[in-house]
Formats: structure tokens, C-alpha cells, sequence
């Protein structure tokens, strides 16, 4: 038996289908109201269902994140990212063969045009790197025309090869061009993550190796930021490719929404909170101000999860490998301390605030050397994968029409014009 919501407007009754959990928006329009037929009103599309999707799941209250049915607890501790980036664009994890053929494929598209370099080094030095990398993104369309061939599969492939395999290239020349250093060219000779840390940190070495350990805790990174759900970025990618765009365009909205510092800016902020703390022994009394509204926890909290990210618990223990070879973050001291004092703590218990993933994100990027107008850059990079993944699900969904959400209007009606010499 399907199950119902029953409503009455106007005297009339109407039962509308559950599915899924949801009911079509479109049903609504079957009830009249006074003001028309009926609609949600949802700002920030807090209970809004844009789309359906296979590629991530979450469970907030539980603490779940898997990409395509795989905790992302085993795929950290297993995959590299061109595995998972396999895995969100195809469904299925790629047996040997086809991961070897990925990886060349990808290897082989990391250059990008002469003229993209030209176009980076034309904003000043001290432009924000993700300005430079959104301009960039976005022009690759001017490149690759046959990008505009949505409805070609092998033209929707080989142009999210060429945006995952070229976004690490961007990104470390809008670094290099800001710290005033020449571009490095990438290595065929290394891995996805390798190749990046080389052309962002090599300086007279014939070829950069990076330690190991910063190596994986670079590439559990990468994994942990691939994908999540349909947040602001995601849900901006969509949006842009819901009007028949490019993989490149909707990839440089998804750039511009990360870019918002309520977004993609959330790690640098409790690097700043750390500081003003300052010590360990101020952990109470700041833990105190942020119960009297004197003091504001960063890091801790998230609008979908509802219990303790899973990417902060592998992020956490990634801290460890990277400050072996770094030293360790004054910082983390503080952090340690701060994350206890709040799961023992009634207040922060009773509202559910847990450290999510940007609560030890920026101490391992600090560690490295970044400066942080760069964190949301390495939260980009990966994130590619994901919204390369969701605009491919989008442009191929049967379901899926141009994006306009309903407005409810608040302003004047039915006013006369009146000429300006009598206003």
C-alpha cells in the first residue's frame, strides 16, 4: 500500500503519494490556495529534493559517508583518489586493467594550453589563487568546443578526463604565480597526487619526491573532499549544467560557490580561532565565552551531520603522519584539548556539535607550508572528481529540467507610473 500525506484546503481533500520519502513538488500544485496553488517555501532548500542521485550517501544522525555504497573509512584507508574518481563517474571500482588505463589516460591530459599559463600570469601576484583558478576553469570551454556536445558520451568523457586531469596543473600555477616562482610542468613519471605536490613545491630538484607519509595524507585528502552530496557547490554545478553548460563552465560556479568563505573558507577560520585562544590553559574560558555568546566555535557542527564527521576521524589520524615528517602544529595541542573539553561538555552534546571535517584540515595544510588563500584551493582539486560525477548524472537525467526555484513575492502590486517631475 503507498503511503499518503492527506490535505485539506478549501473544503476539498487531496491525497498526495509518498516516495521515497518525498512527495513531488508538482502534486502540490493540485491543492488551491487563496494565493494560488500550493508550493514550499524552503530557504536555503533546507527539505528540498533538487534531484535524485546514486553517486554519495549520508546519514548525518549516524555519521555515515559512502561513495557509491563504500564507506569512505575503507576507501581512505585502501584507494587512491583515481580510484574513487573512477568510482564516482562509472559506479563500480576499476579492476586492474581498467585503472592502469584510467591512470594513463588521465597522465596524458595534464598539460594545459600555453595561452591558459598566459591567462593566470595576467592578474596581479596577490590575486586570491581560486579567482585565478575559476577564470581558468571556466575558459577551458574556449579550448574544447566539443565540450558543448552534451548529448555525446564520448565528447562528456574525454572532457571530464581532460578538467581532472588539468585542475592540479591550474591550481599549483595560480600558487606559483602568487609566490612569484616559475611554472612547473607535470611529470609523467608521477602518480596524481605526487605530480601536484611536485609542481607546487619543486625548487632545484631534477625531479620532486615528496615524503610518503605527506604523500598518502595528501591523497586521504583528496578522497575525503571528492564528493558530498549536494551541498552549495554541488548544488551550483547543477544548477549551471540545468541550462545545457559545459563540464568546464559549471565546474568554474562550483569554484565560485567553494570560494564563499561560509563554504570553502571554514578551515582557515578555526586556524584563526586556535590562535586567539593562544595556549591550552585558555581552553576553558574560551569554551566558556562560546556558552555566553562572547566567543565562536569554528569547526565544530554541520549542517547535515548531526554526530561526529567520519572524514574528521581519518583526517585526525592523517595529522599524525604529516606532523612526523613537519613537526607538529603548535596548534594541535589546542585543538586536542578543545575537541575534549567539548564531547565531555553538556552544551555541546545537547546541540550535537561535533568536529567536522574542517577541524583539522587546515593544521595538516599549514603544516605544508600553505599559505591559506590556498586551502580552498585543495579542497577544489578533489572536488573536481565530484562535481565532474554530478554533471555528468545531471545532463543525462531524463527527470532533470532548467533550474528555477519558486520565489514568494514580497513587494508592491498594481502601482501607477508616475512621471519624474511629479515625484
Amino acid at each position: 500500500m503507498t503511503d499518503t500525506l492527506s490535505i485539506r484546503s478549501g473544503g476539498a481533500s487531496f491525497d498526495l503519494p509518498i516516495t521515497d520519502g518525498t512527495i513531488k513538488a508538482n502534486d502540490l500544485k493540485q491543492v488551491s490556495t487563496a494565493q494560488g496553488p500550493l508550493a514550499t517555501y524552503d530557504p536555503g532548500f533546507m527539505n528540498t529534493a533538487a534531484c535524485r542521485s546514486a553517486i554519495t550517501y549520508i546519514d548525518g544522525d549516524a555519521g555515515i559517508l559512502e561513495y557509491r555504497g563504500y564507506p569512505i573509512d575503507q576507501l581512505a584507508a585502501s584507494a587512491t583518489h583515481l580510484e574513487v574518481a573512477y568510482l564516482l563517474l562509472k559506479g563500480e571500482l576499476p579492476n586492474a586493467d581498467q585503472l592502469a588505463s584510467w591512470e594513463h589516460t588521465v597522465n596524458t591530459h595534464r598539460f594545459v594550453h600555453e595561452n591558459v599559463g598566459n591567462f593566470i600570469r595576467s592578474y596581479r601576484h596577490d590575486a586570491h589563487p581560486m579567482a585565478k583558478m575559476m577564470a581558468a576553469v571556466a575558459s577551458m570551454q574556449t579550448f574544447y568546443p566539443s565540450s558543448r556536445r552534451l548529448d555525446d558520451p564520448e565528447a562528456r568523457e574525454m572532457n571530464i578526463v581532460r578538467l581532472i586531469a588539468k585542475i592540479p596543473t591550474m591550481a599549483a600555477w595560480s600558487y606559483r604565480h602568487s609566490i612569484g616562482r616559475h611554472y612547473v610542468y607535470p611529470n609523467d613519471e608521477l602518480g596524481y597526487v605526487d605530480n601536484f605536490l611536485a609542481m607546487l613545491f619543486q625548487s632545484q630538484q631534477r625531479v620532486y619526491q615528496a615524503d610518503p607519509r605527506v604523500s598518502r595524507a595528501m591523497e586521504i585528502l583528496f578522497i575525503l573532499h571528492a564528493d558530498h552530496e549536494q551541498n552549495c557547490s554541488t548544488n551550483a554545478v547543477r544548477a549551471v549544467a540545468s541550462a545545457g553548460n559545459d563540464v568546464y563552465t559549471s565546474a568554474g560556479a562550483g569554484i565560485g560557490a567553494l570560494f564563499g568563505p561560509l563554504h570553502g573558507g571554514a578551515n582557515e577560520a578555526v586556524l584563526k580561532m586556535l590562535r586567539e585562544i593562544g595556549s591550552v590553559d585558555r581552553v576553558p574560558e574560551f569554551v566558556e565565552g562560546v556558552k555566553n555568546g562572547k566567543a565562536r566555535l569554528m569547526g565544530f557542527g554541520h549542517r547535515v551531520y548531526k554526530n561526529y564527521d567520519p572524514r574528521a576521524r581519518i583526517i585526525k589520524k592523517a595529522c599524525d603522519d604529516v606532523f612526523e615528517v613537519t613537526g607538529v602544529n603548535p596548534l594541535l595541542e589546542i585543538a586536542v584539548e578543545l575537541e575534549r573539553i567539548a564531547l565531555e561538555d553538556e552544551y555541546f552534546v545537547k546541540r550535537r556539535l561535533y568536529p567536522n571535517v574542517d577541524f583539522y584540515s587546515g593544521l595538516i595544510y599549514e603544516a605544508l607550508k600553505f599559505p591559506p588563500e590556498m586551502f580552498t584551493v585543495l579542497f577544489a582539486v578533489p572536488r573536481t572528481a565530484g562535481w565532474a560525477a554530478q554533471w555528468l548524472e545531471g545532463v543525462t537525467d531524463p527527470e532533470q529540467k532548467i533550474m528555477r526555484p519558486k520565489q514568494v513575492y514580497t513587494g508592491h502590486r498594481e502601482r501607477d507610473f508616475v512621471p519624474v517631475e511629479a515625484r
